[in-house]
């Protein structure tokens, strides 16, 4: 569905090219401080149309509160934030609504859903509705009193240059794929529960719903298959939990260990390109070659960072809500 979380939960609404998006986030204690400027930073980390091979789709991102604020304070219900679409260009999907795009949700959301979806900009399944999430997360972020999440580029196209990588896009008129890292630091033990909830599988859970996310690895991932056990295990060496080594990445039996959580995700070329590509027309039956048209990202990993940020940082307040390790020091 379109919810997650315990205790901290958001909902995401609206559509890539319907009035507006947004999102709902029930769980926020009240008398935090809270105010539009509060999330513009993050807001404008995310936005298209700001740095090379991102979007020209240009919105004003300004956030819109609906409900559970006053007074400039959180009332600890449910807060509902808008944000307005007002640079859209519907037509060009209407020409070519017969023929889903590959590598998007056209074609499965056409069954699903009996033709009866919001094709417009892959509708609800656009990365657009990904600024509630961004906006939630800075919520969250200011109620993570003492811990640091940072997500960076690691690679675009396979280079660590991430302009050689912008690069191999532009020159074969196409797009490309990268790697996200995140790293948090000042994380409490305890965070997580075995199995279902633990803190990986919250993680893993919340980043797959990021558009173009194909993979997710923490500590040394898929490395640790080619490890002895002796080598890829974590000494500790001090009571308060520190290991010598974090081939882990902080998280031990879905539980965080007290070190450096870090992991990895994989984002997938952007299935928007300008490349000649070949699709079925469903109203003839047969396959065409086509284009897809419209304002799209030749690397979508470039503005997936602040996301990355966002979401973590949900899972960690829904978490530490849940060990009751959130304190009220925000007021």
């Amino acid at each position: 569905m379109n919810s997650f979380g315990n205790l901290f939960k958001v909902q995401i609404f609206g559509e890539s090219h319907g009035p507006s998006v947004g999102i709902v986030i029930d769980g926020t204690p009240a008398g935090l401080s809270l105010f539009e400027d509060d999330l513009l930073l993050d807001l404008e980390r995310r936005k298209g149309g700001l740095q090379k091979a991102t979007t020209p789709r240009q919105e004003l991102d300004y956030p819109l509160f609906k409900s559970g604020i006053f007074n400039g304070k959180t009332t600890g219900q449910p807060i509902t934030i808008l944000f307005e679409n007002n640079n859209i260009k519907s037509e060009e999907y209407q020409a070519q609504r017969a023929i889903p795009r590959p590598g998007h949700a056209d074609w499965v959301a056409h069954q699903k859903y009996g033709g009866n979806e919001d094709y417009r900009g892959g509708g609800h399944f656009s990365a657009r509705l990904t600024t509630g999430l961004v906006a939630a997360g800075a919520i969250a972020k200011k109620l993570l009193q003492g811990i640091s999440i940072q997500a960076n580029i690691l690679e675009v196209a396979g280079e660590k240059d991430i302009n050689i990588g912008i690069q191999k896009a532009i020159d074969a008129n196409d797009s490309v794929g990268g790697i996200v890292e995140c790293k948090v630091n000042g994380l409490p033990v305890g965070l997580g529960e075995p199995y279902f909830n633990s803190l990986e599988s919250m993680i893993a859970n919340i980043m797959f719903a990021i558009p173009a996310v194909r993979g997710i690895e923490f500590g040394t991932g898929f490395n640790a298959a080619t490890m002895f056990g002796s080598e890829h295990n974590d000494a500790i060496v001090s009571t308060d939990g520190k290991t010598q080594t974090n081939h882990a990445g902080g998280i031990v039996g879905g539980i965080s260990n007290g070190n450096e959580l870090i992991f990895r995700i994989a984002v997938k070329p952007a299935s928007s390109t300008p490349k000649i590509q070949t699709s079925i027309n469903m109203d003839s039956g047969k396959l065409e070659d086509f284009s897809v048209m419209g304002r799209h990202d030749l690397c979508v990993a470039l503005r997936a960072p602040v996301i990355v940020e966002a979401a973590t940082a949900i899972v960690l307040v829904d978490c530490m809500l849940q060990q009751q390790h959130l304190k009220r020091v925000w007021l």
